[in-house]
């Protein structure tokens, strides 16, 4: 882990040369925002993780209490067992494979649509981050793929050019990342299907239906 500082009142926590980035910054994320509920970080305000990195911020004018988190973190031990035990039952988000890129994807992948469709649903998935749009969690395979086309399918590149407009509730992968769009916007993904469940909704506690670390499952519907 290195530590850069960012700000007066920031810190930036980098994972980039541990062998898995991105758990170990899930790990220190949910690890330190405990803390914080807790009350052993009280001036921290915010804990953000990122693909391989956590940002933690603290009120303004204050400064960061480095030491602080620090001595979290080393209290917490080894993430390597702790990430499923958080969230053992996956989300289900149930999709219609019907998507403009399906035949594109299939086409890459050396496979049919019914493949496609196999590959997406046969991955367990794992929110690596948020961002973009509320509600907009990037998925990562859980575990490395051992198969060919499931190999291939992450790492289909994003489209040579985006979209103005991409429905809501679109199903989409793109550089060994899958999401759902939680609202209609502009973009790059290629699009495998569609779903009716609601990313983001004001009317819930909380209003984000994945947040980081969480496990998703797609099942065709």
């Amino acid at each position: 882990m290195r530590e850069t500082p960012a700000g007066h009142d920031a810190l930036l926590l980098d994972f980039a040369d541990d062998e898995i980035p991105w758990r170990r910054a899930l790990h220190a994320g949910r690890t330190l925002r405990a803390a914080v509920e807790d009350g052993r970080l009280p001036h921290v305000v915010d804990v953000i993780p990122t693909a391989q990195a956590v940002l933690v911020q603290s009120r303004p004018g204050g400064g960061i209490d480095r030491l602080g988190v620090h001595r979290v973190l080393r209290a917490a031990g080894d993430p390597s067992t702790e990430v499923d035990a958080l969230d053992p039952e996956p989300v289900e988000i149930r999709v219609v494979y019907d998507g403009d890129d399906l035949d594109a994807v299939a086409d890459r992948l050396g496979t049919d649509v019914t493949g496609v469709v196999a590959a997406h649903t046969g991955i367990l998935w794992r929110v690596q981050f948020m961002g973009f749009a509320p509600g907009f969690g990037y998925l990562v395979p859980d575990e490395p793929p051992d198969d060919p086309v499931v190999e291939r399918l992450c790492s289909v590149p994003r489209r040579a050019e985006s979209r103005t407009t991409v429905p809501v509730g679109a199903v989409a992968v793109a550089a060994g990342h899958s999401a759902v769009y939680p609202r209609s916007s502009p973009g790059g993904w290629n699009l495998l299907g569609r779903t009716d469940a609601a990313l983001w909704d004001l009317d819930r506690d909380p209003p984000a239906l994945l947040e980081p670390g969480r496990r998703v499952r797609f099942t065709a519907s």
